[in-house]
């Protein structure tokens, strides 16, 4: 995950395993349902692991930039509100001493 830069990767790596790990136990359920070989239940559900692995990690990869993006901008937000505060309370006191 070189690539995804300042992405964290345990975000993606989770997201991918859950997503890939789930959408293989439901073909193996399938295959188990409808009586059909393991030969052919084991080679479609690795390659349903795979694919849905890799919708994961994109998917994981953008939740986390959100994620990211959203508790950045709250810090901001928060951290501008506090710069007001401490201007608007010194203003308060150089006024409170002129008088």
């Amino acid at each position: 995950m070189a690539c995804l830069h300042g992405l964290d990767p345990d975000v993606i790596r989770s997201l991918a395993l859950s997503l890939g790990s789930f959408a293989m136990g439901l073909v193996v359920l399938r295959g188990i349902w409808q009586g059909e070989m393991a030969e052919d239940v084991a080679t479609e559900a690795i390659g349903t692991l795979i694919v849905f692995m890799g919708i994961g990690g994109l998917a994981g990869a953008i939740a986390d930039q959100l994620i990211r993006d959203g508790v950045e901008d709250l810090y901001r937000k928060r951290v501008k509100w506090f710069q007001e505060g401490v201007e608007k309370s010194a203003l308060e006191e150089a006024d409170d001493q002129d008088n």
